[in-house]
């Protein structure tokens, strides 16, 4: 449920990336913030975990537009990757208004995609969120590397609502703002139901 902030009129919006460690949310998110104006965002935040370069969250506000008359901001925040950082993710998740599942395309990763994406569905759950409805994009990452499976095997495992999926190369920034854009359209149609 997104946060509307009165005074400032503001609507702000917390969209998770979420997905398997080491399948290329960090990336994502530090193309965004690189690659965004200094005055449409704020500042990066980021814990480190001592076993893993994986961040812990990071968070991006980034302006929009307006759904009547308040501005659009959206939080970005990414969860670990790593199954023992299970606590956190779901944390992280707790009043997310929209989600990128950041799917690691190599062969070797579809296992580890299956699980991560089951766990999503069930920390949707425990935190009253329903997947078939929360504004959803299948991000398929590492599109460059030799032993990627084909967009259609992957779409036939990993896709799950006809939500959009977006191919990408994150440390390369390729499919990244489209795979925000997507995202976000879905955040801001459900916004425009609910006024």
């Amino acid at each position: 449920m997104p946060f509307i902030n009165f005074p400032a009129r503001e609507i702000n919006c917390k969209l998770v990336y979420y997905g398997p460690g080491l399948g290329g949310k960090t990336a994502n998110l530090q193309w965004i913030y690189d690659n965004t104006g200094t005055a449409l965002k704020g500042k990066m935040i980021s814990l480190a975990t001592e076993t893993d370069r994986t961040l812990f969250f990071d968070f991006l506000p980034l302006d929009l537009g307006t759904v009547r008359g308040f501005k659009t901001r959206l939080h970005l925040y990414t969860v670990p990757g790593q199954v023992f950082y299970e606590a956190s993710r779901k944390l992280i998740l707790k009043g997310a208004d929209g989600v990128v599942f950041v799917a690691d395309s190599q062969e070797e990763r579809l296992d580890a995609n299956l699980e991560t994406l089951e766990n999503l569905k069930e920390h949707l759950r425990e935190q009253k969120l329903e997947f078939s409805t929360i504004p959803y994009v299948l991000q398929l990452n590492k599109r460059d590397l030799p032993n990627v499976m084909a967009k259609d095997a992957l779409c036939k495992h990993l896709r799950l609502k006809a939500e959009p999926v977006v191919e990408a190369v994150a440390v390369e920034g390729k499919g990244v703002f489209d795979t925000l854009r997507e995202v976000a359209k879905l955040v801001l149609a459900e916004l425009k139901k609910g006024t």
